[in-house]
């Protein structure tokens, strides 16, 4: 693969292009599907392909391939550029990219146990148990869905800026979702787990403890009362954390939809939430579903400070935008680049070999700081807590919306009753600026993100307490 990359990058500079980068990917993928006590859907197949990208006179040209040789990567070269040298007839803002250092490096998965050494038929067999086990939990648990995926990847790439990387990447995943009916009242649950060190997700959340936690969360449910409608205090679990932090704020902090107008655009060195806060990206995390060693364009993973005791000093970045970034400020805001990184933090991603690489989060948390989760609870006289999610979704205006699956009342200081059908929405940075305290504690959770390609990555945070939220639900 390294020749062949090698040949193919001094192709494209004899034929004067500006940069160009190859992707190359080789893999292994299983997914399963399973619905109640049946096996709906079970495929294993190879992945391969590759993705030419080049710059010529300031416009991108990209073509994806699908048989690896040395003829075919040549071929898409010559057609990536003729396609760069057309559209840069029409370009007003001609491409720059961010200077990186380069790197050489082949890096191997560091596997606790390889996926490819389970065999599908015990793969199968730790699904139906588990959902068998759901709905032997009570009868009024009523139907059960599981989806498993799991891929072993090897991507080659190298640019003509020296860049040369060889990289493994694992990912085990699973979703289970189940429903449960009393009389007319429904309730839902859902339970997400994976890992980049292999088949232990299980081990790390095994099909007992899954049961319990969403049979419990199912049928408790189906006795809870609506919410009250307004706005309260509350405190969010983690997990709540993880989603909020991601879809509300992860999002408005991603460049290229900042520099299409998001509201943090005009943010930039200012603050955006209360001294409290501090949100992180990080993407060395040993083991977290959001961590590799490169991103898709050969820039090593690092830890970003987004925002740092509630000041916006980052945005998240591939190459392309940390210069616009960069220019932007020496133009408007020069001052600003002395507090405002602007170089880039290796958030560029790609599902695959078929999509080219843009800015996605990895694991996107709020960082724990020193309240007990008592003292989160003790001064709110009535408010809620906010245990799991349900989904969410936040606009460029900076307006979230988050659904909750499992809640409870507070009252006095203490856990109280549970409530259902919860959502809770808002302004983000009204509500970042309401967080009054933060905890001590820190989970992380592993999740899928869609933004026109499928990206795996974590979130979470400690517990937060949040002086006012909207809540949705009964006046």
């Amino acid at each position: 693969m390294e020749d062949i990359i090698e040949e193919a990058l001094d192709y494209g500079k004899e034929m004067n292009a500006q940069y160009v980068e190859i992707r190359l990917q080789k893999g292994s993928i299983t997914s399963i599907n399973i619905k109640d006590r049946n096996v709906q859907k079970t495929s294993i197949g190879l992945d391969v392909g590759g993705s030419i990208r080049v710059l010529y006179n300031g416009a991108w040209g990209i073509v994806s391939i699908t048989n690896i040789t040395k003829e075919e990567v040549l071929k898409a070269v010559k057609e990536a550029i003729k396609i760069a040298r057309g559209a840069s007839n029409m370009v007003k803002m001609p491409v720059r990219l961010s200077e990186v250092k380069p790197v050489q490096d082949k890096v191997k998965a560091e596997l606790v146990a390889n996926p490819a050494d389970v065999s599908g038929e015990e793969k199968i067999s730790t699904l139906l148990t588990l959902s068998d086990g759901l709905l032997k939990f009570d009868n009024r648990i009523k139907s059960v869905e599981i989806d498993y995926a799991d891929m072993y990847i090897t991507q080659y790439y190298g640019n003509t800026d020296q860049t040369y990387v060889e990289q493994e990447k694992v990912y085990v995943w699973s979703r289970i979702v189940g429903s449960a009916k009393e009389n007319e009242v429904f309730t839902s649950a859902r339970h997400e787990l994976g890992s980049t060190k292999g088949y232990i997700i299980w081990k790390e959340d095994p099909p007992g403890k899954i049961v319990e936690k969403m049979g419990k969360r199912l049928t408790s449910q189906l006795k809870a009362k609506p919410p009250k409608a307004g706005v309260w205090p509350a405190v969010l679990a983690p997990e709540v954390v993880g989603v909020f932090t991601h879809e509300a704020f992860g999002h408005l902090g991603e460049a290229d939809l900042a520099f299409s107008g998001a509201v943090t655009l005009q943010k930039i060195g200012q603050k955006v939430a209360s001294e409290h806060v501090t949100i992180i990206d990080d993407g060395t995390i040993p083991g977290a579903f959001g961590s590799f060693a490169y991103d898709d364009e050969g820039v090593p993973a690092q830890k970003t400070v987004l925002v740092k005791d509630g000041i916006l000093v980052s945005f998240m970045y591939n190459r392309e935008f940390a210069a616009k970034f960069e220019d932007f400020l020496r133009m408007r805001f020069p001052q600003l680049l002395e507090v405002f990184n602007t170089k880039p933090t290796g958030n560029a991603r790609a599902e695959n070999f078929r999509y080219e690489p843009i800015i996605r989060m990895r694991n996107t948390y709020i960082a724990p700081k020193d309240y007990t989760f008592e003292e989160l609870l003790e001064d709110i006289k009535f408010g809620y807590y906010f245990k799991a999610f349900r989904g969410g979704q936040a606009n460029l205006d900076g307006t979230f919306q988050v659904g909750i699956q499992e809640a409870y009342e507070i009252i006095n200081g203490e856990i109280g009753n549970p409530v259902r059908n919860v959502s809770i929405s808002g302004n983000t940075l009204e509500t970042l600026m309401k967080v009054d305290a933060v905890g001590k504690d820190f989970e992380l959770h592993s999740g899928r993100c869609g933004k026109g390609q499928l990206a795996y990555d974590g979130d979470g945070g400690p517990h937060i307490r949040d002086k006012k939220i909207t809540v949705g639900g009964e006046a």
